[in-house]
């Protein structure tokens, strides 16, 4: 049986709801999100079958979290960004570190990630992807061991819990009781 490559379709287009203005990217993709990129501008990511409408209601209804995000987002102070020698030093210290993190933990979670990627993420310290393959920013090393940690567990919890509900914490508490400290240390 012979199967085609897909070919992953993106499209981004500006539109206005109340006077402000939000980028919506449509791809191949079953969710929707809404970030704050670091200009301060809205973005909603949502699957190509999505119409403008539909987006514009999720704006609607995310608005109070979108005022939220954007304060917190001025709020927080610019990271240096890292000299090429630095980079290197990073990524060479994350490839050490945090795979053997996720093995401590992972263990202790009862869980089993598919793959540990280290990325050059600049906008997210984790992730965890439907297969539950981890994937992790060299620029996590910036920050202090307890942190990492934070990080390594939230994205094995979501091995178990593929969103941000009470069950998905309720987890990472079970083995990380001061889990909203270590979070804290990540601002």
């Amino acid at each position: 049986m012979k199967t085609k490559n897909r070919k992953k379709i993106t499209t981004s287009k500006k539109i206005s709801v109340n006077g402000c203005i939000f980028t919506l990217i449509r791809s191949d993709r079953k969710t929707v999100s809404v970030e704050i990129n670091p200009n301060l501008g809205v973005v909603l990511r949502a699957p190509s079958v999505i119409s403008d409408s539909e987006a514009i209601e999720v704006i609607r209804k995310n608005s109070s979290w979108i005022a939220s995000a954007t304060e917190r987002q001025q709020k927080k102070k610019p990271r240096k960004e890292p000299t090429p020698d630095e980079v290197l030093d990073l990524k060479a210290k994350a490839k050490a570190i945090i795979p053997e993190r996720v093995k401590v933990f992972a263990a202790l979670m009862k869980v089993d990630p598919t793959a540990i990627t280290i990325t050059s993420a600049k906008t997210r310290f984790g992730s965890c992807s439907g297969k539950n393959g981890l994937s992790f920013s060299y620029l996590l090393m910036q920050y202090p061991e307890p942190a990492i940690d934070y990080v390594v567990v939230h994205e094995l919890a979501h091995i178990k819990h593929k969103n941000h509900g009470k069950g998905f914490y309720a987890e990472i508490e079970k083995y990380m009781p001061d889990y909203k400290d270590r979070r804290k240390l990540l601002k």
